[in-house]
């Protein structure tokens, strides 16, 4: 009796160790691939599931856990984050340049992830460097630089069709640092520090150009200007001038010619003008018409009665 029991007690512990090593309990987030007999069964979703014992078995994938390649059951259908460290790449103008970057990608089928590909981690890895040597070596140097963002979109293409196969789906890739060589990163820096001096040195011509241009309109304006006023100035003289002969002639009752009232006003601007010119000098002389010109204006002063203009 003590032995049969002692044997039963060995076959329940037995049943009961073997019963809960294939209870699984899967998490959110999670699947596990489950073989019979080495054939694919099914797929286990999140909850408590239970596999017949010898007959059903998890099939392991390998993942990437803290930088290393771990096989475990349990497959993580979250988005994962692959760092493919700077890979030396030639450029079309034959620039070597090293790139390093990112790419984002999520197990969208698991059945493909375990058994169309040994390894889904390295085949990526692989495969996005690549696809980065083939996409860099279409382009040249400086176009690399201006062209980040669609380097990116055709990348996450080209890894995004290849993946479809192992069940994986690319989200986004990301270039982190481009790295040329340092004598063409010198040559680079002093191409932009001579195009910042000649984009300084073309601005400044353009604002003395708009400067001068300014600077001639407003001369020119004020030519314009200047001028109509002399015009307008000229005019009002002479029409002062037309209403004094007018008025002269009018207060002579017919006695004057016009050459005498001409005479007679271009003698007072000369008498008034006198004072000015001699403050130039203790002497001054004057033309001998000066005297004809002064007798008329006294004859007609005389004969004008005393009018005084």
């Amino acid at each position: 009796m003590d032995l049969a029991l002692i044997l039963l007690l060995g076959v329940a512990g037995f049943a009961i160790i073997l019963i809960l090593n294939n209870i699984f309990i899967v998490r959110n987030s999670e699947c596990m691939v489950i073989e019979r007999l080495g054939t694919y069964h099914r797929t286990l979703q999140s909850g408590i599931q239970i596999t017949i014992p010898f007959i059903e078995k998890p099939r392991p994938i390998i993942m990437l856990r803290n930088l290393k390649f771990v096989e475990t059951p349990r497959i993580d259908l979250r988005e994962a984050v692959l760092d493919f460290p700077g890979q030396s790449v030639i450029t079309k103008d034959n620039v070597t340049v090293t790139i390093n970057g990112v790419l984002y990608f999520r197990i969208m089928d698991p059945v493909r992830a375990v058994y169309e590909v040994e390894n889904i981690i390295q085949a990526v890895e692989v495969l996005a460097k690549t696809s980065l040597r083939a996409e860099i070596g279409r382009m040249e140097l400086d176009s690399i630089f201006e062209s980040r963002e669609e380097i990116n979109e055709r990348l996450r293409l080209v890894l995004d069709d290849a993946g479809n196969g192992w069940g994986i789906k690319v989200v986004r890739v990301e270039l982190l640092d481009i790295a040329p060589p340092v004598d063409v990163e010198e040559a680079m820096r002093k191409q932009m520090t001579a195009e910042r001096q000649r984009r300084a040195t073309v601005t400044e011509a353009e604002g003395e150009k708009q400067a001068a241009i300014a600077r001639a309109q407003g001369e020119r304006e004020a030519a314009i200007l200047s001028a109509q006023g002399e015009k307008e100035a000229a005019i009002l003289r002479a029409q002062g001038q037309r209403k004094a002969i007018e008025e002269v002639l009018s207060s002579g009752n017919g006695q004057l010619s016009s050459d005498t009232v001409i005479g007679y006003l271009l003698g007072r601007e000369y008498l008034q003008t006198l004072p000015n010119i001699a403050k130039e000098g203790d002497r001054i002389f004057l033309p001998i018409e000066t005297s004809n010109v002064l007798g008329s204006v006294g004859a007609i002063q005389e004969l004008l009665s005393g009018k005084k203009f």
